[in-house]
C-alpha cells in the first residue's frame, strides 16, 4: 500500500492528463533513463501522442515548482517495506542534469511500457502502477460524485426558497385580508343607530 501512496505522488496532471515521467518511471523499473526511452523509441509505434508526449520548458519548470514545494513540506524520507533499495529514489527526484526534456506517459502509456520494458521487476511495478491509477481514477469519481450532491442540493434549496417565497406571500395576503376585514367590522358606522 505504501509503494502504491508513493507512485501516486509520482503522477502529474499535465494538459488534462494524468501523466507519469519517464526518470520516475525508470526508477520505478531500476533501469536508467536513458534505456527506457531507447526501448521506447525502438516500438515507436506503440505510443501514439495520447499516450506519450514530451513536456515543454514551461510544462516542466511548473511541475519542478510544485514537486519541490510538496518536498519541503513532506518528510525528508519515505520509508518502503521491503523495497530498501528504492527508499531513496522517492525522496527526491533527479531534477537537475537533464538535457532534454522528459516524457510523459499516460495510463495507456504506461501499460504499453509493460510489453516493452520486459523484466520482472518491470512487469511488479506495472501492476503497482496500474493500482495507483485506478486508485486515482477512484478519488476523483468520488470528488465528482460529491460536486454532483452538492449542486443537487443547491437546486433543492433554491426550490425551497421559491416554494417559502410563495407560502409567505400567501400567508401576507392572509393577513392584509384579515386586517381589511377587522378594520370593516370595526369602522364607524354611519346613519341610525339602534340600540339593543
Amino acid at each position: 500500500m505504501q509503494i502504491i501512496k508513493s507512485i501516486q505522488n509520482r503522477i502529474y496532471e499535465i494538459r488534462g492528463e494524468r501523466v507519469m515521467l519517464d526518470f520516475d518511471l525508470a526508477s520505478l523499473y531500476e533501469v536508467e533513463t536513458r534505456v527506457l526511452n531507447q526501448a521506447v523509441k525502438r516500438n515507436i509505434k506503440r505510443f501514439p501522442e495520447d499516450f506519450m508526449f514530451q513536456l515543454t520548458s514551461a510544462e516542466f519548470e511548473n511541475i519542478k515548482f510544485q514537486t519541490e514545494a510538496i518536498n519541503e513540506v513532506a518528510s525528508s524520507q519515505i520509508v518502503i517495506k521491503d523495497q530498501p533499495n528504492l527508499m531513496s529514489q522517492f525522496v527526491t527526484s533527479s531534477w537537475g542534469g537533464t538535457r532534454k526534456l522528459p516524457y510523459a506517459f499516460t495510463e495507456q502509456g504506461v501499460a504499453m511500457l509493460s510489453g516493452v520494458v520486459n523484466s520482472d521487476k518491470a512487469i511488479n511495478m506495472n501492476i503497482a502502477i496500474m493500482r495507483a491509477f485506478i486508485d486515482v481514477r477512484k478519488i476523483l469519481l468520488k470528488q465528482s460524485n460529491l460536486n454532483e450532491q452538492l449542486t443537487e442540493i443547491k437546486e433543492r434549496i433554491g426550490e425551497h426558497d421559491v416554494q417559502l417565497n410563495e407560502l409567505y406571500d400567501a400567508m401576507e395576503n392572509l393577513i392584509d385580508e384579515k386586517i381589511a376585514q377587522l378594520k370593516w367590522n370595526d369602522r364607524q358606522r354611519i346613519g341610525f343607530k339602534i340600540k339593543e
